[in-house]
This record gives C-alpha cells, structure tokens and sequence, in this order.
C-alpha cells in the first residue's frame, strides 16, 4: 500500500460545512480567575457536561478541582469550593455520559475517586468520595467511562495497566497487560466493543477489551503516535504524532490492517501536542495544538482523498487544554455544532467556542443534526460483561434537550480488602517508586523482623515453662 502525501492546497468542494466558523464567547459568559493547574502532564484538565464545568487547579498538598454550574458565568472567587479529596496531583476527570452529577478523578496518588456533586454545585469543600478504586501501584494517567454501558470505567497507570472497573461492585473486573511503556491516549469505537490506545514504546493497538487481546499492532517509527481516535463507525482511526524530521503530523488507518497508514499528512513544525477531537454527526474532525491557539478542522469521508480540509479557528491565546460539550447540551437554536471550553492558563480563563454552520432560517435545522448518542445507556455492566455489544441510545434533538437523566448512582458497601485480578494481587507488593520509599519500607520491615523475633523469644519462653509444668506433674507423687 503506497502512503498518499496530501497536498495542502485546499480543492472547492461542495459540503454544507465548508463554512463552519469558531465564535468566541463574550467574556462574561466566560469563566475567570480560575487558577489552573501549572502539570505538564498531556491532558486536557477540563471536562463539561451539559449542567457543569470541571477544571483541575493548582493546590498545595494533594489534588483538586473546581465544578462550576454552567450558569455561573464570569469572575471566581478565591475561596470558591473544591472537590479536594486526593492526596496527589489530579491528572484526569471525566465525567459520566448517563448520570450529570457523577464525575471520575484519577491521581497521582495511584487511586481513582468516583464523586456526585450535589444539585446547584458545591457548597463547602468536598474530600469525601462516593468511592475510592485502588488497583493501580503507579499514579493514574487517564480515566475512561464506556460509552454504551453503565457503571464501567475504565482508568491507565503508570504501571502499564488498563483496569476495568465494575463501579456496581465497586472492584477491578478485568486487567489489559499488553503494554510495556505508559499509554497515553484510550479512545473507544461506537459500541465500545473495541479500544484503541497509544503508547510510549510507539505502538498503536486495537484491542479486545473484555479478553485483552490485541487485534492489531502498528509499530510507528517513522510516525511517533501521541493521540488517537476512533472515527465513529467509519473503521477508521486518526492519529497524531510526530515525524521523523519533528514535524506535527496526522495519519489515518484501516482498524483492520495497521501495517501501514492510509494518509499521512504533515501539519505544521510547531512542538505541542495535537489534540484531536471527532464529531460523528458531521463527519468533522478537529485539531488543537497544545501552547497554541488554533483549531483547524476537516471533513472526513470514506472515499480518497479520504480528509478535506474546511478551515481554521486562530486565536493569538494558547491553550493548555480544551473540553467538549457533549452534544445535548449544544444551542441547536444558532446551528452550533460543537462547542470547546478552552484553557488559557496566563490569564486563569475559560472560553467557551463555539463551532457554527451559518444559516439564515431559524427552523430547526434536521441534515446538520442527526439521531445521536443520549442519555440512556445501551446496557448494564453484567450484559456488556458477559459479552453483548449494543450501538448507543440515540436521540433527537429537535426539541431542544431539557430532560435530566432518571439515573441515580449508588455506590456498594465494601470491605477493605485485597484487589485479585487475573490471579494477581495487585495491591500486595508494591514496588517502591522513590528512595524515600525504599527508606520507608526497609525500617517498616526491619520493625516488623524486631517485633516476631521477641514474639518468637516469649513463645519460647513459654514453650519452656509449660514443659516444666508437664514434667512436675509427671513427678508428683499422686502420680507415683
């Protein structure tokens, strides 16, 4: 298969989103003086849904995050309520697609917290978890909800391990151990029957989640992945890494057949990240470079040249992470198709932009918005266990998205316990990390060898004296 280099030269094509352009909120309807977190750590600190907005901050002593009603547009105060529970850095939160008021948090303190925030926001700090998942024996990197079935979650550590948790038990059910660095990116296909990941050792692979197995591997060399995405149910992926000349560079696969991109295509020589975000109602896709403030976007399609590209969304501001509005939560009213919530970081600023097809009716507008994922589940955590695969509930969005989900999440009664998956404990014997840890554990073994060894001298003690009472009861002359 020969690797088509795209031309940059953008060829006319008729499309209704050859128009699509980025509105910028006002700024009172943007979020300020938020003190995000300063972690250099490649994610995206933010996640919204249609009711809230969650950033990671910086703090002192542990890990944290703000979560802001929608509503509550502009200046933040100092002293605003956090979600404060962690002992470590927060490096990811994600937040439920069925349940709004249930968000996940992954830390550096190698555990994963699930949280409900209460009706209308936080009152006072919250440091109480509904639960509090311990599997991992690094810090946790990324966190994952499936995207058809309740109540599972998925979460990566440095320990290479993907865990999946049946959060309705409130354990680690299944163990992916097929990497051999730290996994950078998780992105699910529609039905969540496949997971693909990107991996330090730069490695793609498309796995089996529920059995492990990896279905393909594409060793990247030339092309170092960083982030990839399924493109919905097209059997498509889209990644973005680095060339060997490091350069940004895109490239698209046959979910099929990785041995070789079917594009690849060089963006710009700037060093962030590529971020790329996919909209499966238009058929767009979008890339933000980390530290810089465009977003460019195409359409993509299954026939070559495969991507076109649309546009680009300048801002002289750059950003440190970016989150996506799920799509009910969009004004279907302004034709907006999609919405970032961007991280300024110099300035302590969340903007809202907005992607919009300029039309001039005012009617709702069917071919730009299709059936798509809601709220509903598609199936329970047993059913998607026991290996049924189910397409999502769709939904309309004609009549404007105002029902909240029936949902309630109740979090198991559990025993501490230890953590066996695959037959492996994975919360006896962890390895220490540092050289205080190694410090910590050698006086907490050399205690320990101290405390049996007097128990084993009493023992032995007493072991004498009974034999003492033995042989005078022997000896006494009622025994004669």
């Amino acid at each position: 298969m020969t690797v088509t280099k795209m031309s940059w030269r953008p060829q006319y094509r008729s499309s209704k989103f050859r128009n699509v352009y980025g509105k910028v909120a006002n700024r009172e309807h943007c979020f300020d003086g938020i003190p995000i977190t300063k972690n250099v750590h490649d994610n995206h600190f933010c996640a919204v849904n249609a009711r809230f907005l969650a950033i990671v901050t910086e703090s002192s002593g542990g890990g944290s995050f703000l979560v802001i009603p929608l509503e509550q547009t502009g200046r933040i105060e100092p002293n605003y309520p956090k979600v404060c529970g962690h002992q470590g850095n927060v490096l990811d939160i994600k937040w439920n697609p069925f349940i709004d008021n249930i968000i996940a948090s992954c830390s550096e303190d190698t555990s994963v917290r699930i949280w409900e925030i209460p009706e209308g926001g936080l009152k006072r700090n919250m440091t109480e978890a509904l639960l509090e998942l311990h599997g991992h024996s690094r810090r946790v990197g990324l966190v994952e909800w499936h995207p058809t079935t309740n109540n599972i979650l998925f979460s990566a550590g440095y320990d290479y391990k993907v865990l999946i948790w049946n959060l309705d038990v409130g354990e680690p059910v299944k163990m992916i151990d097929c990497h051999s660095d730290v996994i950078l990116c998780m992105s699910f296909n529609t039905d969540g029957s496949l997971l693909t990941t990107t991996c330090k050792d730069k490695k793609l692979r498309v796995i089996e989640p529920r059995s492990g197995r990896v279905l393909q591997e594409a060793n990247c060399k030339n092309h170092r992945v960083n982030r990839v995405v399924f493109l919905g149910s097209t059997k498509r992926l889209l990644t973005t890494g680095v060339s060997r000349w490091n350069t940004r560079q895109i490239a698209l696969w046959d979910q099929e057949d990785l041995s070789m991109p079917l594009i690849e295509e060089e963006i710009d020589g700037l060093s962030g990240l590529l971020f790329p975000f996919y909209d499966a109602d238009t058929h767009m896709l979008y890339l933000a470079g980390k530290g810089d403030g465009n977003i460019r976007y195409y359409e993509i399609s299954t026939e070559k040249p495969y991507l076109s590209y649309l546009m680009e969304f300048r801002s002289p501001a750059p950003q440190k992470g970016l989150g996506v509005m799920p799509k009910h939560g969009l004004d279907v009213s302004a034709c907006e198709v999609f919405r970032f919530y961007k991280l300024v970081t110099l300035k302590g600023l969340i903007e809202p932009i907005s992607m919009i097809v300029p039309r001039r009716s005012d009617s709702y507008q069917e071919d730009i918005y299709p059936m798509t994922p809601g709220t509903e589940p598609a199936l329970t955590p047993d059913e998607w266990l026991g290996g049924i695969n189910r397409d999502p509930v769709l939904m309309s969005l004609k009549e404007g998205y105002k029902k909240s989900s029936k949902m309630v999440f109740k979090a198991p009664i559990r025993e501490k316990k230890s953590v066996v998956v695959n037959g492996i404990d994975l919360l006896e014997n962890v390895p220490p990390r540092t050289e205080n840890e190694l410090l910590r554990m050698f006086f907490r073994q050399q205690d320990e060898i101290r405390r049996l060894k007097e128990e084993l001298a009493q023992k032995d003690i007493r072991i004498r004296q009974l034999q003492l009472e033995l042989k005078n009861l022997r000896n006494s002359p009622k025994n004669c």
